[in-house]
């Protein structure tokens, strides 16, 4: 059973999917401890309500890298093994990365390379495309820039909006993420340059 930290911002959909997906037995993983670096994040009641560990480290006005060391300090204390960005809002630097190689992953609301960064749903609606989706991606120090490990397609209507899209990929990232955390749980995840290579289930 794979230990899991999850870094949170707000409102913590994506942990929470991930939380359900472990109680009703689809994912093979504990979470050993949420943390948040906004003490107004909403996932934490979650987090309370569950029985789950959290901690706040507030990132205000403090240097990334002194802020990186504090949380990577928190998630050994917790044994954490995989570490899952939930609406972490927050680029990491190298050194958080190499703490965790190939051991951090985050979820994104567009198929990357396409739209990275912030307002992924609002660029896909502007610039027309017909397909849109999220993406499952390990973490680097750049920006969505980390190989890709699972993706899904989520078609963009004539009449959608911003909200009815994002609606709709939030809908699919609540099943992409654990699906991808799972992957990993069994050892079926490597990569090799910029490729993930997923190998059968046993």
């Amino acid at each position: 059973m794979i230990r899991l930290g999850v870094l949170i911002s707000g409102r913590g959909s994506n942990f929470e999917a991930i939380s359900n997906a472990i109680n009703v037995g689809k994912l093979d993983a504990e979470i050993a401890v949420v943390i948040s670096n906004r003490a107004s994040a909403a996932g934490l009641e979650i987090a309370r309500d569950r029985g789950i560990p959290m901690r706040v480290i507030p990132s205000q006005g403090i240097d990334r890298e002194k802020y990186d060391g504090l949380v990577i300090e928190e998630l050994r204390t917790h044994e954490v093994e995989l570490v899952c960005l939930a609406g972490f809002m927050r680029l990491l630097s190298a050194s958080f990365v190499q703490a965790f190689p190939n051991r951090v992953i985050n979820i994104h609301p567009s198929l990357l390379p396409a739209f990275p960064g912030l307002d992924a749903q609002k660029q896909a609606v502007e610039y027309g495309v017909k397909i849109a989706g999220c993406t499952v991606h390990f973490v680097d120090e750049f920006l969505d820039s980390g190989p890709i490990i699972l993706q899904t397609a989520v078609p963009v209507l004539d009449k959608d909006t911003l909200e009815s899209l994002s609606a709709r990929i939030l809908l699919q990232e609540h099943m992409t993420y654990w699906r991808a955390i799972q992957m990993i749980a069994e050892e079926r995840v490597s990569v090799e340059g910029r490729r993930v290579v997923i190998s059968d289930a046993a």
